[in-house]
């Protein structure tokens, strides 16, 4: 039985890790047959992987068609986006109240590199670090609830995916790593409702961003 449960583990924590990566496209087909030779594993463990896998918002199983990795519609990008929103901008409150904890001096250096990125224009480089920062401030929040549901969302966002395309937009790669800055400002300074004010609004440029940036389906036949 545990080993029965440690291959469906280790299946879906391999699917997951491809999916966030962007390894596996959205929309893709998933062939239990073919993932049970990959991992060398039964089909019973793959099947239920891929259930927990629906579960997290990760693929989607259509009874006798088949599972495919799920494609977020333009109404679940914002949906998710505004939970980030809530949790992160929380995340940044708590954070300030906390004064100087290790994940501070870390968000320091992620800024840093963060801005010698920006300056040689260097997306991918900056794109590389926007995922820590966010990251950083969750943890720094010191609330384990909020760690854990923050980790689902994000999973659900296959979020390193959308950072480079929010960031395809002219002008935003300097305008994230601003606002970057006035947050790590506010938490420095302990100003804990600015934090978390400062916080959503970056959020919510960034979503405008990613959102510009995405043809989502239908949205061809909106513009005819």
């Amino acid at each position: 039985m545990l080993e029965a449960q440690s291959m469906q583990l280790m299946v879906a924590d391999r699917l997951r890790a491809r999916i966030i990566a962007g390894d596996l496209e959205t929309g893709v087909g998933l062939s239990e047959i073919a993932l049970a030779a990959e991992y060398g594993v039964s089909r019973t463990p793959v099947r239920e992987a891929l259930k927990q896998l629906q579960t997290e918002g990760l693929v989607e199983i259509r009874p006798r068609v088949g599972t495919f990795v799920s494609t977020p519609t333009r109404a679940d990008i914002v949906e998710l986006f505004q939970m980030k929103e809530i949790l992160e901008g929380a995340a940044a409150r708590l954070f300030a109240a906390r004064g100087e904890i290790p994940e501070l001096e870390a968000l320091r250096r992620n800024l840093e590199t963060s801005d010698e990125a920006v300056a040689r224009g260097d997306v991918a480089g900056y794109a590389a670090q926007v995922g820590d920062f966010h990251d950083l401030i969750v943890r720094g929040s010191g609330n384990r609830k909020l760690v854990t549901h923050y980790t689902m969302l994000m999973n659900q966002l296959a979020y390193p995916r959308l950072v480079a395309t929010s960031l395809s937009r002219p002008g935003r790669l300097g305008e994230s790593d601003a606002e970057h800055g006035r947050v790590l400002a506010m938490i420095v300074a302990k100003d804990e409702w600015t934090a978390e004010r400062l916080m959503r609004e970056h959020v919510r440029a960034s979503q405008e961003a990613l959102l510009g940036a995405m043809v989502f389906a239908g949205d061809a036949d909106a513009r005819s």
